[in-house]
């Protein structure tokens, strides 16, 4: 299978933004504030959900996905290193697989796996997001 690449995005870790995203997931850990600051475990979704407001209608995910058919199945990410304010992030996407289930309720469930590879401003990877997307055959919201 060949993988579908996603265009590279680049990011700048902004230590406001390390103490903000902490704060809103009641994240009271000092090692996230001031100008040292490192980023918490789940902070590189941020970056994808920014990725995805850029990108068009909120109805049209990666992919050409109708986001009304759209379930988050699972996500994991994994470090080489911390992520630090002031790194400079680019982040590449490529799906790594795609299998269709017969779903409980009827239709065909399509399930999306996909790696986003983070590297810093030398180049350096720093960090792996890997997640499973499932795509309804009905919308799951109206």
């Amino acid at each position: 299978m060949s993988e579908e690449q996603v265009p590279a995005t680049e990011w700048v870790v902004e230590r406001g933004k390390i103490a903000e995203f902490a704060r809103a997931v009641l994240n009271e850990n000092g090692a996230h504030d001031g100008p040292d600051a490192i980023a918490t475990p789940t902070f590189p979704q941020s970056m994808a959900l920014w990725r995805m407001r850029r990108g068009g209608p909120r109805e049209v995910g990666r992919g050409g996905m109708d986001m009304r058919r759209v379930l988050h199945g699972e996500q994991e990410f994994e470090y080489v290193r911390p992520l630090r304010a002031g790194d400079v992030l680019t982040s590449t996407s490529a799906v790594k697989d795609e299998y269709e289930k017969a779903g409980k309720r009827g239709g065909t469930m399509k399930f999306v796996v996909s790696e986003t590879t983070f590297k810093d401003q030398n180049g350096e990877v720093v960090a792996y997001s890997r997640g499973t997307t499932i795509v309804t055959s009905k919308a799951t919201t109206e």
